[in-house]
């Protein structure tokens, strides 16, 4: 096989990977705060504190608010997903089989932005409920109620990632499966969710869950959490003579970090799935 088939090789399996990766990959990416281009190892998210409004005297000296400035760092880390590609393999299949390849790195590289992003949202330490029951309306108004407390805005940018039986649940609320409340089906990076009380609802299949039966679930406004990338899905293709194949290497740099405790709670329900 010609070398030379290695540049036609990479510009159509990179293609391949991006468009994969934009479809079918990560979930809550477009659901968090997200930074792209990060040049080193880490970038800064800023959060500034509430200000507040004073009078003054007549040509008096206008008071200054003091904002509260606080820098969160989030470190990025570098994810790699690879395999073989046989050289005889290619003459006896099509493209196809690149695609194939090209999904599952593409996948592996999806979950793992959610995994980081998932990872962040657990240090939420403002929570509802006890694993004592499942997810009811009464659990969900109360973390709404929270957030409400702390004057998260209700700005179209709240979500809620649940799980599987959550979603099941949710199901048999009317409000959350009526038109008249929850009007059009939002889509969220290529999955279909549902917009709900002024929330975008997201099913997630990998939500921590300990004991077996106790899941945790997140109802957050988007700059609660911040997610860095300094190298979207890259591919690199080489040959290796001495297997008669190429090693197809996948690679992403990205990071994940909670920005601020007051947007994020924590929803403790019981799994029976």
């Amino acid at each position: 096989m010609s070398v030379s088939i290695d540049q036609v090789f990479v510009k159509q399996f990179e293609a391949d990977v991006h468009l994969a990766y934009q479809q079918m990959g990560t979930k809550l990416r477009s659901t968090v705060r997200s930074k792209s281009g990060v040049v080193g190892q880490s970038t800064t998210f800023q959060t500034i504190g509430r200000g507040t409004a004073s009078t003054k005297s007549r040509h008096g000296i206008v008071p200054v608010m003091n904002l509260n400035h606080q820098p969160v760092e989030c470190a990025l880390q570098d994810y790699y997903a690879g395999d073989w590609v046989d050289s005889l393999d290619e003459l006896k299949t099509n493209i196809d089989e690149r695609r194939v390849v090209a999904s599952a790195g593409a996948y592996a590289l999806g979950r793992k932005t959610d995994e980081l992003i998932i990872s962040a949202m657990n240090g939420a330490t403002a929570y509802v409920g006890d694993f004592s029951t499942g997810l009811t309306k009464t659990l969900i108004l109360s973390a709404v109620e929270k957030l409400n407390e702390k004057d998260v805005p209700d700005d179209g940018r709240r979500f809620a990632v649940v799980g599987v039986h959550q979603w099941n649940e949710l199901l048999g609320i009317s409000e959350f499966v009526s038109s008249e409340y929850v009007g059009d089906t939002p889509i969220v990076n290529g999955y279909e969710a549902r917009k709900w009380l002024g929330i975008t609802w997201v099913l997630h299949n990998d939500l921590p869950l300990t004991n077996t039966t106790e899941r945790s679930c997140f109802i957050y406004h988007a700059s609660a959490v911040g997610h860095a990338c300094g190298q979207e899905v890259k591919t690199d293709i080489t040959w290796h003579g001495e297997r008669a194949a190429h090693f197809i290497s996948n690679s992403m740099s990205q990071g994940a970090v909670l920005i601020d405790q007051d947007g994020i709670v924590r929803v403790k329900c019981k799994d029976n799935a």
